[in-house]
């Protein structure tokens, strides 16, 4: 009888984390019954790793528009305000005083503005590359979001189907308590009317049996609990709402599996990882060419204006002479910046390149891993579908089994260990049946998560 509850749980709770545990049914509790497409979608609102995926795509976002607005004039203004000495034209006129002591009775106050204005016009790809860059990195981004709700989406088909598992456990576990029972009362029936079949220590193994399934179904009762209270916290429900799944039982689809090498190549297609790799190798790409742009100066078109006034200086209008106190002027010109050092730009592009050459690697990676994840899973899909026709195969002969070795049992010629030994090969192997079903939906999920399957993100 362990076989009968043993491998199954144990497969069963190691599907299940460990959360907290609710008060369904008590006073001011709302419950939520949800199927597992509602369960995904109220999942993917709630998920914290959805909002941090937003915020990083947010913030790629806000790079692309800052390498977009470098491509627009910039402004330089300031002004002062403070004093100054007093000057007159004498002192310059017609001779230059250069002997004139300062006086702070000739102090006086001045104000001034100075206004440069640069337009790029030609940085040899250090704006274009930069947009390239946070073009496809904005990309990535997204790709990673996508992902962030595959992963989420299986977690949730997880927790689902654990629920249902743990309700035909004990199903299974009900209806072998019941067998237990109806065997008890018979072994007992035949005691008291002196029968030769009936033997008291019969009644001690029907005993022990039941306390074993009574002990499992504890666990289950634990397993579908736990596995409720998991699928809760996914969801992000509150204390006062609680949930239950609204799929009755755990059944086998009727359908056939994919093609494998459609699978494949659906993978390659349609994973956000392989659109990740793709839109990040064009991201350091564009950040090589970036830095080698650096090597190159920038030319730009540049006006500028300034503008001072002070209060006791008389105005010096000669091209030669400027007053820093007191002037007006402005002008446009065509400008080069050049920055020229000894071996930091090679570095910056050396390490550029570097990051490029690691996303190679992680592409190779990736090419090799992904398409195998793809075939493990549908390979488990194969088996657990093969599985699931095996094992219903012999609990219905376990249950003829059970009947004739009862029949026998009944008429005398029997021993009551052939009944204990089908029904117990019965409830493991219903037991067992219920677990393929529950792996091949958990393969079906991991294919559908392996062949990059999109779940729809609501806006958060």
């Amino acid at each position: 009888m362990k076989a009968l509850v043993r491998a199954t749980l144990t497969a069963f709770f190691l599907n299940v984390l460990m959360a907290g545990t609710t008060l369904a049914g008590s006073p001011g509790h709302t419950t939520l019954v949800l199927n597992l497409d509602s369960c995904i979608s109220t999942a993917l609102q709630a998920a914290p790793e959805i909002g941090e995926a937003q915020a990083d795509l947010a913030l790629t976002s806000s790079k692309l528009d800052e390498a977009k607005a470098y491509r627009y004039p910039q402004i330089n203004v300031m002004s002062l305000f403070g004093p100054a000495p007093g000057a007159k034209r004498e002192d310059i006129s017609p001779t230059i005083n250069t002997n004139k002591s300062f006086s702070i009775r000739d102090l006086t106050w001045f104000a001034s503005t100075d206004l440069v204005i640069t337009q790029p016009l030609w940085t040899f790809g250090k704006i274009s590359e930069n947009m390239k860059a946070a073009t496809h990195g904005t990309e990535v981004d997204k790709s990673k979001k996508q992902q962030k709700g595959n992963e989420v989406a299986l977690e949730v088909k997880k927790y689902y189907y654990s629920v249902l598992l743990a309700r035909e456990m004990q199903t299974v576990l009900a209806e072998l308590q019941l067998y237990m029972l109806q065997g008890k009362k018979k072994i007992q029936e035949l005691i008291d009317n002196e029968s030769d079949s009936g033997d008291p220590m019969d009644l001690y193994k029907i005993d022990a049996y039941s306390g074993e399934i009574n002990k499992y179904m504890e666990e289950a009762l634990k397993g579908e609990r736990l596995a409720t209270a998991a699928l809760k916290a996914r969801l992000g429900l509150a204390d006062n709402v609680d949930v239950t799944v609204a799929t009755e039982r755990l059944e086998l689809p009727d359908e056939s599996l994919p093609d494998l090498n459609s699978a494949i190549e659906k993978a390659r297609f349609q994973r956000p990882e392989f659109k990740q790799l793709k839109e990040g190798m064009a991201a350091r790409t564009a950040l090589v060419e970036a830095a080698k742009a650096n090597y190159y100066p920038d030319i730009f078109l540049a006006g500028m204006a300034s503008w001072a006034y002070a209060d006791n200086r008389d105005r010096i209008k000669n091209p030669y002479i400027t007053d820093t106190f007191k002037h007006a002027y402005g002008g446009v010109a065509l400008g080069l910046k050049w920055h020229l050092d000894f071996g930091i730009t090679a570095a910056k592009v050396a390490a550029e390149q570097a990051q490029l050459n690691r996303l190679e690697s992680t592409k190779m990676y990736a090419d090799n891993y992904i398409p195998l994840q793809a075939k493990k899973a549908w390979l488990e899909m194969q088996e657990a579908q093969k599985n699931v026709s095996i094992t219903q195969n012999a609990y219905q002969s376990a249950k003829k089994w059970g009947a004739a070795a009862l029949a026998n049992f009944d008429f005398g010629i029997g021993n009551p260990r052939d009944v204990f030994d089908a029904v117990g090969i019965y409830g493991k192997m219903k037991a067992a049946h219920y677990q393929s079903i529950f792996d091949y939906k958990m393969a079906k999920a991991n294919l559908e998560y392996a062949l990059g399957d999109h779940q729809t993100i609501s806006p958060k």
